[in-house]
């Protein structure tokens, strides 16, 4: 550069914020046609994939879907039950954060964000919860929530953890995570909508939840208000699904330690506690 001339080119501004991490909203749904427009009303307007997995609907559930939300990306299962609904999900999204969200309503897609900032905050792993300070729910039994309070216990002896609520399905977690929750999809070329492997059933969340303790992943739990669905009536059973979820406890003990996923650029955060509890509530209304 000649001397009096001015360096005029663009510099690097190191102050510039990371970019914001992409988002899959994964949603196994069956039958759920009547249910998806108050879902889908409820979806943040922010740019996320969102990816429907279809469970052999024999409605217009598909049909609702694409009309409410023509960018939607539409899945098959491989197999049978909610678990498989998820794994197709999972092995199809491409965002870094993958949030999982119930078709009939009873998780409420304004909550997303809670856990969205859980993990752009520090955790692997969004734990939603149903008996935290915040939260609740109008549809669980006095059966199902004992059953619940049982298995939780369990676990939380048998790992170390400081669980809330095992049996609730609204998480969220890091791409990085896959590794770890280890879910098969199956083959998507050939389907076999008459077969079920273990965790195809009910059974996932606490697979899931029972593997990311077991890889010593960091768990923040977020306040989460299950509501009553709108229409239709449950698949869930409190006493052979618990039966399942006992099982899946004992096969995962037996089966010894996991490892944790490899460290990743996305996965790259500041030193911390293991656990952490984080009450998102307070700073919405404080």
């Amino acid at each position: 550069m000649a001397q009096g001339e001015f360096d005029t080119r663009p510099r690097p501004n190191k102050l510039s914020p990371p970019p914001e991490p992409t988002v899959t909203v994964v949603i196994p749904a069956k039958n759920e046609a009547q249910n998806l427009p108050h879902v889908f009303a409820g979806i943040p307007a922010v740019a996320y994939e969102v990816s429907l997995v279809d469970g052999y609907s024999t409605d217009d559930t598909v049909k609702v879907a694409k009309s409410l939300m023509p960018d939607i990306t539409i899945i098959g299962q491989t197999r049978k039950g909610k678990g498989n609904a998820l794994a197709c999900g999972f092995a199809a999204a491409s965002g870094d954060f993958i949030v999982m969200l119930d078709a009939d309503g009873s998780t409420d897609p304004a909550e997303i964000p809670r856990f969205v900032n859980a993990l752009k905050e520090g955790a692997d792993f969004a734990k939603g919860s149903r008996f935290m300070p915040g939260a609740g729910s109008s549809d669980i039994s006095r059966l199902r929530q004992m059953g619940n309070y049982l298995l939780n216990k369990i676990v939380n002896v048998l790992y170390g953890t400081r669980y809330t609520d095992l049996c609730y399905g609204y998480n969220a977690f890091r791409r990085d995570c896959l590794s770890v929750i280890s879910l098969d999809a199956g083959d998507c070329d050939n389907p076999d909508s008459n077969s079920m492997l273990w965790g195809d059933g009910f059974e996932v969340e606490t697979l899931i939840n029972v593997r990311i303790a077991k890889a010593g992943l960091r768990v923040a739990e977020v306040p989460s208000f299950e509501r009553t669905r709108h229409f239709g009536a449950s698949n869930l059973n409190a006493f052979s699904d618990g039966i399942r979820v006992l099982r899946t406890i004992h096969a995962e003990r037996v089966r010894g330690s996991r490892a944790s996923s490899p460290p990743t650029q996305s996965s790259i955060r500041d030193a911390g506690a293991t656990w952490s509890v984080l009450s998102t509530l307070a700073d919405e209304t404080g």
